[in-house]
């Protein structure tokens, strides 16, 4: 089978594997990416139905795309790599993780969060329209950006976020939930490398959308350090779900403060 499409860059230990989110793409982290590669050897993919890979709705799942990006990982020989996993894709990451252990040194989590079970009648009715699926995936990407963020970004984000099949968003936003309430939190538990939580925002349970302040806890971070106590926990203030585009200088100071702790033992 072939592998999806990734794009390597840079040399260096560890190497860093960059996983993005929902109707995203690889280039997301390209800033990441030029800051990283004159030390590390980096790679950044694109999931399956999404960017170029290939992919119909029935091949898509969060395991399916864990699974996916633990080949690329094996393909490419790695040592063991750092996996930033940004929304959906703190979800992939964790479950590459767990698929290629002796290939993982530590897990980033990039503004993540987790689905409510409340949250599948709002699906299943939004699914039932015509248009239904723009309209709750318009909804959803409208509400990461702030004022701050670059409007022109911002609606470059949005316009691609609509150009991912629909029937490839209406299986994926689908299985984010089946996976958050049925499973994030045994596969975080399972987790045995170190772990940090880049928190910009917070989602309630109807998925509306604030930004954080330092200090500040949730119930997805309450979570997170219920499974990982041992997390690292670091929040970028005022800025919106997508860090790496908003605030990359901060971002990338962040991702190099954890990759000094994992070189310092």
């Amino acid at each position: 089978m072939a592998l999806i499409h990734h794009a390597v860059t840079g040399n260096g230990e560890p190497p860093i594997v960059f996983v993005h989110g929902f109707a995203c793409a690889h280039s997301d982290w390209d800033a990441q990416v030029r800051h990283l590669s004159s030390r590390h050897r980096t790679v950044a993919v694109d999931l399956r139905g999404h960017g170029v890979s290939a992919g119909t709705a029935e091949e898509c799942s969060i395991e399916r795309y864990g699974a996916d990006v633990a080949e690329v990982m094996r393909a490419l020989a790695l040592s063991p790599a750092v996996l930033v996993g940004h929304s959906m894709g703190c979800r992939v990451v964790i479950e590459a993780a767990l698929q290629a252990p002796r290939q993982t040194a530590g897990v980033i989590l990039v503004d993540g969060s987790q689905f409510a079970a409340a949250m599948e009648p709002v699906l299943m009715e939004r699914f039932a329209t015509a248009e239904g699926y723009v309209a709750i995936t318009k909804a959803l990407f409208n509400d990461m950006f702030t004022a701050r963020s670059d409007s022109t970004v911002a609606a470059s984000v949005v316009e691609r976020a609509l150009r991912l099949p629909r029937a490839v968003g209406e299986k994926m936003l689908t299985d984010l939930l089946r996976y958050d309430v049925g499973r994030l939190t045994s596969s975080l538990a399972s987790l045995r490398v170190p772990v940090m939580a880049l928190q910009t925002t917070f989602s309630n349970e109807k998925r509306e959308r604030s930004t954080m302040r330092q200090g500040q806890t949730t119930p997805y971070l309450d979570m997170v350090r219920g499974c990982v106590p041992s997390v690292r926990v670091e929040i970028i203030e005022d800025t919106g779900h997508f860090p790496q585009l908003d605030e990359s200088a901060r971002t990338n100071a962040a991702i190099d403060s954890f990759l000094a702790m994992l070189a310092g033992g």
